[in-house]
């Protein structure tokens, strides 16, 4: 792995910090700009990285994270616009398309943009990346080795399609602690107690997608394989139907994606 600036220390770059240490990567190849003292405080303490108070100050490696709020990009980037010469620069900022990213650090092109989501906090996420034509196969890969630290990773060939990813990885966390949140209170309302509820959604949520995941099967044919003719099962499966639960899934994740984009929009009319 090569050093590592990061400008922003918020949870998400901490998460990716202690990722890379926990990959191999020296504490002194890490370096991270953020403004806030007690979370400088934080990772001086958590992983040993050196940190800065201000972008002027980092010594500033070859491979720069932007993790800071998509909001005070414009500010940050045109700060770091005049100290760019041939970095690549991995965007985490949600919502702020590379054009944009782009053209506030003075036409820089190096860029690649992802979105991780949260269960990186427990090196169990998904980001989705995206880099123009010109980022050659080398940079991709120094941008992906980063963004493994804390999960799996897919490339989309069209940036658009970085909304469709918000929408269903980035958005979806939520989307699976509300079916919890669902299936816990479905089974109080049976007269299970609270602490047993609790343990069997979880447990359930955990052990189906671990099956799913090592199994490399269709998720269409391991419910198939639970769904006995005439059991359990099937009267529940169709009861979600009924309830046109599979459409409001779906509704559900064009509604984010549409705000994505829409969030990106706005972002870009930004100075």
């Amino acid at each position: 792995m090569h050093k590592v600036s990061f400008i922003g220390g918020g949870n998400m770059a901490a998460a990716i910090i202690g990722g890379l240490i926990a990959s191999g990567t020296q504490p002194s190849d890490i370096e991270v700009v953020e403004i806030n003292p007690d979370a400088r405080a934080r990772l001086a303490a958590r992983f040993g990285v050196v940190t800065h108070t201000d972008v002027s100050l980092a010594r500033l490696h070859g491979l720069v994270v932007l993790a800071v709020k998509p909001q005070t990009l414009p500010e940050v980037a045109t700060a770091l616009a005049p100290r760019l010469d041939g970095h690549l620069v991995l965007s985490i900022a949600a919502g702020v398309r590379v054009a944009d990213l782009s053209r506030w650090l003075g036409g820089h092109t190096r860029i690649v943009r992802a979105m991780p989501n949260t269960p990186a906090l427990v090196q169990a996420g998904i980001a989705g990346l995206y880099a123009p034509l010109e980022v050659a196969h080398g940079a991709r890969s120094q941008a992906e080795a980063v963004l493994r630290a804390v999960g799996g990773v897919v490339w989309v060939e069209d940036e658009p399609q970085l909304d469709a990813v918000t929408a269903v990885s980035g958005s979806g966390p939520a989307y699976v602690f509300y079916l919890l949140e669902s299936l816990e209170a479905a089974a109080e309302a049976q007269g299970l107690a609270p602490d047993v509820a609790r343990q069997l959604a979880l447990q359930t949520f955990f052990g189906a997608a671990k099956l799913a995941l090592e199994s490399g099967e269709e998720p269409a044919l391991l419910r198939q394989r639970v769904t006995s003719k005439g059991g359990t099962t099937e009267r529940g499966i169709a009861a979600l139907e009924a309830a046109a639960v599979r459409q409001a899934i779906a509704q559900a994740v064009d509604a984010a994606s549409r705000r994505s984009a829409e969030l990106g929009d706005g972002l870009g009319r930004l100075a």
